[in-house]
C-alpha cells in the first residue's frame, strides 16, 4: 500500500481489526450538518461496516494521521464490460480535517491506488445540492447527465 501524504497523512487499508474506530468516525461525520443521519445505535453501523467488508467485492481505504482514523473511503469492485471499476458508496473525513486539504489529498491517493490495482474508473453518487456535489466536481468528477439514479 502506498503510504505517500501530505501533512503525515497516508493511505492504508481498512481492516476488521479497527471497526470501531471505523464505526465512530462514519458517526461522528455523517451525524453533524449537513447530513444529520440517526442511527438505531452504533451495532447497526457496526453491522453496515461488517457486512461491506465480508463482501469478495469490497475496497476500503483508511486516511490515517499520527496512527488514527482521519477519514473513510468504502465501496465494492465492480465488474464492467471493460474491467472492474471501483463504487464508492461512502467517503468522509473527520470534522476535524475538513475544509483543510485532507478531502482533496485522500481522494487522489485514492484515485492512485485504484489505478494501481488495475481499476478502470471511479464511480458515485451524491446528493444534488449538497457540499459534497462541489466537493466531488471539484476534484474532477463529472455529472452524467443521461444517468437517472432510480430507487425502490
Amino acid at each position: 500500500m502506498d503510504e505517500r501524504g501530505g501533512a503525515g497523512f497516508v493511505i492504508t487499508p481498512m481492516t476488521a481489526a479497527r471497526i470501531e474506530e471505523y464505526v465512530g468516525v462514519f458517526i461522528s461525520v455523517f451525524t453533524k450538518e449537513p447530513w444529520n443521519d440517526v442511527y438505531e445505535s452504533r451495532g447497526q453501523v457496526r453491522r453496515f461496516f461488517e457486512n461491506y467488508m465480508a463482501d469478495s467485492y469490497f475496497l476500503g481505504f483508511s486516511l490515517e494521521r499520527g496512527g488514527a482514523c482521519a477519514g473513510l473511503c468504502f465501496g465494492a469492485r465492480k465488474p464492467w464490460l471493460g474491467g472492474m471499476e471501483y463504487w464508492i458508496d461512502q467517503f468522509c473525513v473527520a470534522e476535524d480535517f475538513q475544509r483543510h486539504g485532507a478531502g482533496t489529498l485522500f481522494l487522489s491517493l485514492v484515485e492512485e491506488e485504484a489505478r494501481r490495482l488495475g481499476l478502470n474508473g471511479i464511480m458515485l453518487a451524491t446528493a444534488r445540492g449538497f457540499p459534497a456535489e462541489n466537493f466531488y466536481l471539484k476534484n474532477g468528477f463529472r455529472r452524467l447527465d443521461d444517468t437517472v439514479l432510480l430507487v425502490k
